[in-house]
């Protein structure tokens, strides 16, 4: 999916942060008035880019949700197309092993998550319900698009994991 929208917001694809300013990142992932998670900064996300943890041959390929609004960042979901689940501290080593008995394929898949951080805090960035719907339904057809397997969000919030399911997502 290279572009597409929800109603009236855009939804994209970033192969990395580097199209993205960071207080537009931020002023999402780390609203005034939340508690700091550095680990969604882009500071963060960007310093494991530029180091060559994430990417294509770490196997942690940034394939960022973007909403926008007219132009505006009003949602992100950092995502990330992975060959390997390596760096999650989520070991599903036996559902690749039970695809692969099955005859298909786990990997690729997509995984919503700080990388190489087991630690519980928000996922999906939004200015509101419609632009958190938007980044679901992007993730979802990134999957379609890059031919995961499937979306995976790990160490999401309680409230982020209630709205996940009713989403359709195994919870």
């Amino acid at each position: 999916m290279a572009d597409g929208s929800s109603d009236t917001l855009d939804i994209t694809l970033a192969r990395g942060l580097g199209g993205v300013s960071r207080a537009d990142w931020d002023a999402l992932a780390n609203p005034p008035g939340a508690r700091f998670d550095p680990f969604m900064s882009y500071d963060f996300l960007t310093a494991l880019e530029d180091a060559g943890c994430t990417g294509a041959k770490a196997g942690w390929e940034p394939l960022h949700v973007l909403a926008r609004d007219r132009g505006r960042l009003v949602g992100a979901m950092p995502l990330y197309l992975k060959s390997h689940s390596y760096g999650e501290y989520v070991f599903d080593h036996s559902w690749a092993d039970a695809m692969r008995r099955a005859g298909g394929a786990y990997y690729p898949k997509l995984q919503c998550a700080a990388p190489f951080t087991p630690v519980t805090g928000p996922r999906l960035f939004a200015r509101d319900a419609a632009a958190e719907s938007a980044l679901i339904v992007g993730a979802v057809e990134a999957a379609k698009v890059t031919g995961a397997s499937s979306v995976h969000v790990t160490f999401p919030t309680q409230p982020e994991w209630t709205r996940l399911g009713a989403a359709g997502f195994l919870q």
